[in-house]
């Protein structure tokens, strides 16, 4: 279904933006996934104190802090989830409105001048930071946010090497559903392409309305491709420490047959400088 070569600043463009531009498919989509939610949830009830949240989107995790009595600072690129987001608090109490504090930018670019003791990079935000460099600039944001002693906790998807072999041209379909922003019933279906230099997976989501096959539109999805040691060296050489390395939702250990790893680190500059 990819049209522009997977290298192209434009496609990767498309790949941090257009999932997040439609925030009522958004929600829809992933309205079941509540574990990292209760993750999170216990982390924060764990170490206590203001939250930064980068990718916060509408508040999928971050409301349910607020609500839990923590103060929660919210960065994301996108305004249409934000939006969401505010839409959503606006029927909260003002308790809750008040702990709430939402910057809408990029999460290599914005400093906030203000250190918190936790920080956390939820469901495969770090995923659209497609290189190098933007991984370097983020992380040096998130030393700079992370106050002595604190901890910067996310979770990103494990790379399987059989997904990374589909084939771009097959379709991957679920059943026809109404589509919440659509306000009919469309057919969905899925197109993966892995581009094996610069590691990213680019994914097609297609929708067509059912009674009208002329109506059909695409969103695109990038996302790079972390291995394990990979996204070890890259965070030891940006001066952080592993506290722990999971591979679920539950504390189990990474293993080979884990689909997720969640990393709880330590600035090893901060705790030098203690020493």
């Amino acid at each position: 279904m990819t049209t522009r070569r997977p290298s192209d600043q434009s496609l990767l463009d498309a790949g941090r933006r257009e999932h997040f531009a439609d925030a009522g498919y958004y929600a829809h989509a992933y309205r079941t996934r509540t574990e990292d939610v209760a993750y999170y949830e216990g982390l924060v009830a764990e170490l206590q104190g203001p939250v930064l949240e980068y990718g916060v989107g509408d508040g999928r995790i971050a409301l349910p802090l607020a609500k839990a009595g923590h103060k929660v600072t919210g960065i994301d690129l996108s305004a249409p989830m934000l939006d969401a987001f505010r839409n959503r608090l606006a029927s909260e109490p003002k308790d809750v409105q008040k702990r709430v504090t939402l910057v809408e930018g990029d999460m290599t670019q914005v400093a906030l001048k203000k250190r918190f003791p936790l920080i956390i990079c939820p469901f495969n935000a770090f995923l659209h930071l497609y290189d190098r460099a933007e991984v370097e600039a983020f992380l040096s944001r998130v030393r700079e946010h992370l106050a002595p002693g604190g901890r910067f906790v996310f979770d990103v998807s494990v790379p399987v090497p059989e997904d990374l072999a589909r084939d771009p041209g097959r379709a991957y379909r679920v059943p026809p559903f109404r589509h919440p922003t659509a306000g009919c019933v469309v057919k969905y279906e899925e197109y993966f392409a892995y581009d094996h230099v610069t590691q990213v997976l680019h994914v097609d989501l297609v929708f067509t309305k059912r009674d009208d096959e002329a109506q059909r539109w695409t969103t695109h999805l990038a996302q790079r491709m972390y291995f394990p040691q990979e996204l070890a060296a890259l965070l030891h050489y940006n001066g952080f420490q592993v506290l722990a390395l999971e591979g679920d939702f539950a504390g189990g250990p990474l293993t080979g047959a884990s689909d997720m790893m969640i990393w709880h680190l330590e600035s090893a500059r901060t705790k030098r400088s203690r020493g």
